[in-house]
């Protein structure tokens, strides 16, 4: 089959998908719930699929075909993926180094296609089984990510002191060129139902103002509001998608895409912020609170859907149903503060490899869902350990 065939093939079968997942789009912001057309809510229940890094396309199609991936994720109750991706260039095609003839073998409309064509094949198989994509601008060089070293931590033109090595391939214009050419080009694959604008930005303290947070958010905001009014927007705080504390003093103006926003956090065992008073488990529910869950409160100027875009754990090595006491513990306190709220979520990660990930060919993911090959669960476990997550309990 011809890639021009297969798109045509699944545009046709994108119509009749909103009796697939029982909601009619677009989706919509309401108080601090996701809705749809009708006003019922939808959930995020998302699995991170990584497309930022050096080859610049979705991982793993040199490892299975695409429909036995996206069978996977539907099979497995995931109703929406994170789609990682890097600032487009339409032109460029696919450079999957050493995996080129695999995926090409796996995969054969990867040989002739264009970066965007491969993003837009796995967005439309996924949509032909009812799954949801929300785009997110991950990085503006593909790098893995994310520290301040990578140059994609924060804006080139932002206030303060210019430090290269955190902002140096973050280039504004380009960054908010790249939002509005991905909202337009969104609007050809139904399934895109968000964007998110930046992955975990990340200013450096005393160097850098949160000041150009809120002006560069605005306008990116309405940058893709105007080139795409019926995709949700999805916003992440700063110190990597950990802190959303600076709402309570000043709020965004998000009137440019009203009944769009989504807010996004970030937490994981790691994440430093949230055990500054040390890991005890109600303490550690209090620091995602403070700086993240407080936007699910009712009637406040920041009150808004919460997203934990990114959490995971090392799926394998230790006796705690496979995962180490430090990730268990951890997931156990975060699977009941998410619980507590039902608040929509996205697991770290999809991939059990990479192409080629900081110079190492066919990098195994030890976070991955699935295993090295691409076939079956890495911890067979997990889906259990996230319990209550699954279920929607709670609603306008």
């Amino acid at each position: 089959m011809t890639m021009g065939l297969l798109l045509r093939c699944l545009a046709v079968l994108s119509l009749a998908l909103p009796l697939v997942l029982g909601q009619i789009l677009p989706l919509s912001s309401s108080s601090r719930w996701i809705v749809d057309a009708t006003g019922a809510r939808v959930k995020f229940r998302c699995a991170n699929w990584a497309g930022h890094l050096e080859a610049n396309v979705p991982e793993g199609l040199s490892s299975q075909p695409l429909e036995t991936i996206v069978n996977w994720v539907a099979d497995n109750g995931f109703n929406c993926v994170r789609l990682t991706a890097v600032l487009p260039r339409p032109s460029m095609r696919p450079s999957l180094l050493r995996s080129t003839a695999a995926a090409a073998q796996m995969n054969p409309f990867v040989a002739t296609s264009t970066r965007l064509e491969v993003f837009g094949a796995v967005i439309d198989a996924l949509w032909a089984r009812g799954v949801m994509t929300v785009l997110d601008n991950h990085v503006s060089k593909a790098s893995w990510c994310c520290d301040f070293t990578d140059g994609n931590g924060w804006w080139d033109t932002a206030s303060g002191i210019f430090d290269a090595a955190n902002q140096q391939y973050f280039i504004t214009s380009n960054w908010l060129a790249g939002l509005k050419a991905m909202a337009v080009w969104a609007q050809g694959h139904p399934g895109v139902v968000a964007m998110s604008l930046r992955n975990e930005l990340r200013q450096i303290p005393v160097l850098n103002s949160v000041s150009d947070w809120y002006k560069f958010v605005e306008q990116a905001g309405a940058e893709i509001h105007s080139n795409n009014a019926d995709i949700l927007i999805v916003v992440g705080g700063v110190d990597g998608a950990m802190d959303m504390s600076q709402l309570k003093s000043e709020s965004l103006d998000t009137s440019a895409w009203a009944g769009k926003n989504v807010w996004e956090f970030h937490a994981y065992s790691f994440s430093v912020l949230y055990s500054l008073l040390g890991t005890d488990c109600s303490v550690v529910q209090g620091e995602y609170g403070f700086y993240a869950g407080f936007v699910l409160s009712q009637n406040e100027a920041y009150t808004g859907p919460l997203w934990l875009s990114e959490f995971g754990v090392g799926m394998t090595g230790g006796t705690f149903e496979g995962l180490v006491q430090t990730d268990y513990d951890y997931l156990t306190c975060l699977v009941e503060y998410m619980t507590s709220n039902d608040a929509d979520w996205s697991v770290w990660v999809l991939q059990g490899s990479y192409y080629v990930r900081q110079g190492t060919i066919n990098s195994d993911e030890s976070f991955g869902l699935l295993t090295t090959d691409w076939s079956t669960w890495r911890n067979s476990n997990f889906t259990s350990l996230l319990g209550a997550m699954w279920d929607v309990t709670q609603g306008p």
